[in-house]
């Protein structure tokens, strides 16, 4: 074991899309969790992301990662949220996003889902969504055979035509988690655990924000307790919001295909391109 102790029992955790992950009991009488990965597998960046969130966002301990091995400390947790916990999820996430930076990126590429995340430094957080988000990964999707050329070419025509309109005067750059869905949130008695699977990097705070409403991740307690430690500016609910959640419909497309391309398409009609 590579913590130095004997293993006495282990039982599968269920990975999602990464790796496949395990609680194990050591003999000393830690809990730990381990993500295996294959050689090359980029468990090495989510230890990183986790480790620059730390102090920021409760995330598990890292002890020990590298390329294909990812082993954290057990986070208790028993699925309880709740309005309270949806209350907690809004104050963390907040005091995350006051963490912020002069330019849209982050020092090295990341992940989300196991796939790669370009980020390199803009000034223009439309340029950034644009071309390293949301052409990025139509292109990936596209050379995975899962998005069509047309559709393609429909993304590359909203980044580079009505996008930045449609963005308006973008809020700071700030830290995101960017990916909030249910299964990347722990909770505890009705408070927030720890935050898991992380895919950082300096951007519009809102993008986190539309990401949790696309998978409801939390309902009208978060986002009232949100907006009143960090106004969200109007216009998101109607439209931006929508336009955001285009970049993980495009992960999902690339990862998983099938109705996801469809609602990537739908989107786009509703942008009008």
């Amino acid at each position: 074991m590579a913590l130095g102790g004997r293993v006495l029992r282990e039982r599968s955790l269920g990975g999602g899309c990464v790796g496949d992950v395990r609680l194990v009991e050591l003999e000393d009488g830690r809990r730990v969790v381990c993500k295996l990965g294959s050689p090359g597998g980029g468990l090495d960046i989510e230890g990183a992301m986790l480790g620059d969130l730390g102090g920021r966002l409760p995330v598990p301990g890292v002890l020990l990662a590298s390329d294909d091995l990812l082993i954290m400390e057990h986070v208790e947790h028993d699925g309880v949220l709740g309005a309270g916990g949806e209350r907690h999820a809004a104050e963390l996430l907040a005091a995350l996003h006051a963490n912020e930076h002069d330019r849209y990126g982050y020092a090295s590429d990341t992940l989300i889902g196991g796939l790669r995340q370009v980020n390199p430094w803009e000034e223009s957080w439309a340029a950034f969504f644009g071309e390293h988000r949301l052409v990025f990964m139509a292109r990936e999707a596209h050379g995975a055979g899962r998005l069509s050329e047309r559709t393609l070419g429909r993304v590359e025509g909203l980044a580079r035509g009505p996008l930045a309109e449609i963005v308006g005067e973008a809020g700071p750059p700030s830290l995101i988690h960017g990916d909030v869905w249910g299964g990347n949130v722990l909770a505890h008695g009705g408070r927030i655990a720890a935050f898991i699977d992380p895919a950082i990097y300096f951007g519009d705070a809102e993008i986190e924000l539309a990401f949790i409403t696309l998978f409801g991740t939390f309902g009208e307690a978060f986002f009232e307790r949100y907006h009143e430690l960090r106004p969200i500016r109007p216009g998101f609910f109607e439209t931006r919001r929508d336009l955001y959640n285009l970049y993980p419909l495009l992960v999902h497309t690339r990862l998983f295909g099938g109705g996801y391309a469809q609602s990537v398409e739908r989107t786009l009609e509703r942008f009008g391109v």
